[in-house]
């Protein structure tokens, strides 16, 4: 294998993770706009933990779990205060608290501020490739549990779902809080795999681009940030290939605006998502209940 596609594969296998990291919130009707809150949490954990230099000198097999859990307790911890707001006022707190750690993570010279950290062990693609199918079929079975079928209960309508017994607060405390694992485990084996973090690498475009993955691949389906993922990370290579291949400086130069105009027509044209409930019962040949009635 080439290392131009390992690289690509590897950064595929990132943000598929990340992505349903915050799809499972999204999956309760929580959008979530704190990723790199998350990411800096578990990177930065991840890295002090495993690193010889500076840091405690932990195995990679440790650090990155450990990483994950206590980035899994903050979100425990701060999905009270934070679902306590709704719609928007919940994007603007989320994307508040990754501001914040940002905030706090430049002004600790304990993991290098401004200037970034390093992190020793290396995670390659056969680490990355196993965790990110582990990750999906998780994903997959959670949301055909009971647990799952209560987040897509509270997704349509918490109020139907509180007159059938569901806790709704609890099912979105959970969905926040698993988010906040799966977004540590992502900070962790982004810092493994490049050896080397720094807030800059989760800005508020990285926040937006997150959130895209979800919204674009449809909230309703676990295919959804798989296939949102899979969009955003392949789609720019292709154009990049196409204006290669033509020769073509306007489709190799221009091709972000090219990817932002099919963002665009994507969320006019399929505004619930690339991957419905719909579209999957019509692929599998069943009718859906309007066709029944």
């Amino acid at each position: 294998m080439s290392g131009y596609l390992s690289a690509q594969l590897s950064i595929l296998c990132l943000n598929i993770i990340i992505a349903y990291a915050i799809f499972l919130p999204a999956a309760t009707g929580q959008l979530n706009l704190g990723a790199g809150g998350f990411a800096i949490i578990g990177g930065y954990v991840g890295g002090y933990l495993n690193s010889s230099f500076d840091g405690l000198g932990w195995a990679m097999s440790v650090s990155i779990p450990v990483a994950a859990l206590i980035t899994a307790i903050i979100a425990f911890a701060l999905s009270f205060p934070i679902l306590r707001t709704r719609g928007v006022y919940m994007v603007l707190a989320t994307f508040a608290f990754a501001e914040v750690v940002a905030g706090i993570v430049l002004n600790l010279e304990v993991v290098g501020g401004a200037a970034g950290f390093p992190v020793d062990g290396h995670a390659d693609l056969k680490i990355l490739a196993p965790i990110t199918i582990a990750v999906i079929v998780f994903c997959w079975f959670l949301l055909s549990t009971r647990f799952g079928l209560a987040m897509r209960s509270v997704h349509d309508d918490e109020n139907v779902a509180t007159l059938f017994g569901i806790n709704v607060r609890w099912i979105r405390v959970a969905a926040f809080t698993l988010g906040g694992l799966l977004g540590g485990l992502y900070g962790a084996l982004y810092g493994h795999q490049y050896n080397y973090i720094e807030v800059q690498n989760w800005n508020v475009l990285f926040n937006i681009y997150v959130l895209l993955y979800v919204l674009l691949g449809g909230t309703q389906t676990p295919f959804g940030p798989l296939v949102g993922a899979l969009f955003f990370t392949v789609v720019p290579e292709l154009l990049r290939a196409l204006g290669e291949s033509l020769n073509s400086e306007l489709i190799a130069d221009g091709r972000f605006a090219l990817f932002g105009i099919l963002i665009v027509l994507m969320m006019v044209f399929r505004p619930e998502g690339i991957v419905t409930r719909t579209l999957l019962e019509r692929l599998s040949g069943r009718k859906t209940q309007e066709a029944v009635t």
